[in-house]
């Protein structure tokens, strides 16, 4: 059987998980006290959490194709049931063409802030004690998980000025609780989805952003004019919620790192990304309405929305508009299979290390609106509207640090994004037509 065939019903593991697996990836006999006698090792798996939304959908995906067994925990917020379907379609059809057997991907759906359903699902990965790397008494817990993907935060800008305590309970607090209990299962390599919001006003500067503009420990560097600079630990001018969210917890990791050595966490700053999967089969459709850019516009263009808001046309920039570093999103999906190599390969020390993942181009918002209407041939009606509270005029990202430590750098333009996008909707107009 393929990966794609889901046992039904799926199994409960308690009233707030459900489980489901491929039939091959289920143990045929129950063991009691003789388990460790007859016990086969597991396969190692990744752990992804909020792994079935737009970012954490698509590096499933690539994670898969890379050979990755994955374990996501998602609680359908903001996603959809179907889209593991379509990552496990679309990962069967990669190694069937490959002769090569699929990985296995596994789905509970959980709360990643529910401490009982984490404790339970991260049990079952658990290794036997006689069976662990010495077989001396005391030694540490041994799992097969043997990297976290966190996705699990919320994202929007205009809704964490509005509702700032959502954002810092679920982004923030909800985050010291889990790496507490990953901490307990000695699960300690960690990739973290953080964002470019962490660099606040400093992204006016008009020079690309380096990691080091925004640090949590005194940092020496060289800068773009030749100058050594030394920065010390803090931020500049955050201007909303979720990017004090984001530094904010940034902050926290570096200070575990520094107290548990045997940490290893990669914080990958995102820029913009966009775009979606080529296949067509997997996009960025959130349950909500959308504040993204792309999203927005695809609206327009779909007729939900009359026209295009332009937040802001006085910014200094070439015409007026915000500049973003925009990136495809299948280029981001795989900085993370990067980072997740670096760190299993040891090419990244242990402790915290922050990336960016971005093209290191600017484009502005009517550059990506003139994009979309060359592939389209669709005229996207635009609004003139006053700056937006949050925002700031451009971000662009350097990102020679990834590209040197990670051996990552995005491989897609401005245009396969647009397209891409595109061809998702005309994925999405003929399942309609079907339905």
């Amino acid at each position: 059987m393929s990966n794609s065939e889901l046992n039904s019903p799926s199994r409960s593991l308690r009233s707030s998980i459900s489980d489901i697996d491929t039939p091959a990836t289920n143990r045929s006999v129950l063991f009691d006290q003789n388990f460790n006698d007859v016990w086969r090792p597991d396969p190692d798996f990744i752990l992804v959490v909020g792994g079935l939304g737009y970012i954490g959908s698509h590096t499933c995906l690539e994670l898969l194709k890379a050979g990755h067994n994955i374990l996501i925990v998602d609680n359908l917020s903001n996603s959809f049931r179907t889209v593991y379907e379509r990552i496990s379609t679309l990962a069967t059809k990669y190694h069937d063409k490959r002769s090569q057997p699929t990985p296995l991907m596994r789905l509970c759906e959980a709360d990643y802030r529910d401490e009982t359903a984490i404790r339970e699902i991260l049990s079952q990965y658990v290794k036997p004690a006689s069976l662990h790397d010495g077989d001396t008494e005391g030694s540490p817990m041994q799992s097969s998980i043997k990297g976290v993907i966190h996705f699990a935060a919320y994202k929007s800008v205009s809704e964490s000025i509005s509702n700032p305590l959502k954002y810092y309970a679920n982004n923030v607090a909800g985050m010291i609780e889990f790496c507490s209990v990953l901490s307990n299962f000695n699960i300690k390599t960690f990739v973290f989805s953080s964002s470019a919001t962490v660099y606040g006003t400093t992204a006016n500067s008009g020079v690309p952003l380096r990691e080091e503009h925004c640090t949590h420990q005194t940092e020496s560097f060289i800068d773009h004019d030749g100058a050594t600079r030394t920065t010390e630990g803090g931020c500049s001018g955050l201007t909303n919620p979720y990017g004090r969210s984001k530094w904010m917890c940034e902050s926290i990791l570096s200070d575990l790192a520094l107290a548990d050595p045997e940490w290893t966490i990669l914080a990958l700053r995102y820029f913009n990304p966009v775009g979606c999967d080529e296949s067509g089969l997997l996009g960025e459709d959130p349950k909500g309405i959308p504040t993204n850019l792309m999203p927005v516009v695809v609206r327009v263009m779909m007729g939900v929305s009359e026209s295009l808001n332009v937040f802001g046309t006085d910014y200094p920039t070439p015409d007026g508009t915000a500049v973003r570093d925009f990136i495809h999103v299948t280029d981001l999906a795989c900085g993370h299979v990067a980072a997740l190599s670096s760190a299993s390969a040891g090419r990244v020390p242990k402790g915290f290390r922050t990336y960016n993942l971005g093209s290191g181009t600017g484009s502005s918002v009517y550059e990506v609106v003139r994009a979309l209407e060359a592939v389209s041939s669709t005229k996207i009606p635009l609004r003139k509207e006053p700056r937006r509270e949050g925002d700031v005029g451009s971000c662009v990202a350097m990102p020679r640090r990834a590209e040197i430590e990670l051996g990552w750098k995005t491989q897609k333009s401005l245009e396969t994004c647009c397209k891409d996008i595109m061809n998702f909707l005309d994925h999405q107009k003929r399942e309609s037509v079907l339905a």
